[in-house]
């Protein structure tokens, strides 16, 4: 039994650290600006790049998208889709591509890239995605498992840094 126990022990210790370095490993080897995702469900953004600095805003949004514009050791500054700048810490962010719905009105996720095509499901403005298969203007966002293509220019997240 000590020795199963110890077996998890160090499996959970392994698994946690192997997971952490990637994160840290995918978000630090990229050149600014880039993509990336808060990757907690309470993260903070501060004035500036350390504990010491206050915090500017609590997000409670987990995978809310925002654009890293510059890195300094472990922390990274980022944009969020208000504009807001600030800094946070490598590990609240992950490298998940997601991207929030922006613009007036009610957005209209389409069975396949073109403004002609059956529209599957209807988005409000602020209501966040995973995305892939960006092209011609157009992402497959996946919401919860129900997924469509949407118009680039009705998302934050989308385009190229």
């Amino acid at each position: 039994m000590k020795i199963y126990k110890k077996y998890l022990t160090i499996s959970a210790l392994v698994a946690l650290l192997v997971g952490a370095a990637q994160g840290v490993l995918a978000q630090s080897d990229g050149k600014v600006p880039y993509w990336a995702s808060i990757g907690e469900k309470v993260a903070r953004m501060r004035t500036g790049p350390s504990m010491d600095f206050p915090v500017k805003w609590v997000y409670k949004r987990k995978d809310l998208p925002v654009k890293v514009i510059a890195r300094l050791s472990i922390w990274r500054k980022v944009e969020d889709p208000d504009g807001d700048q600030g800094w946070m810490h490598v590990r609240l962010l992950s490298v998940a591509r997601t991207a929030v719905v922006i613009g007036s009105g009610i957005g209209s996720l389409r069975e396949t890239p073109s403004p002609t095509a059956r529209v599957a499901w209807r988005v409000e403005p602020g209501v966040v995605g995973r995305i892939d298969d960006c092209r011609n203007g157009w992402c497959r966002l996946d919401i919860a498992g129900r997924n469509g293509y949407i118009e680039t220019d009705r998302l934050f997240g989308d385009e190229a840094p």
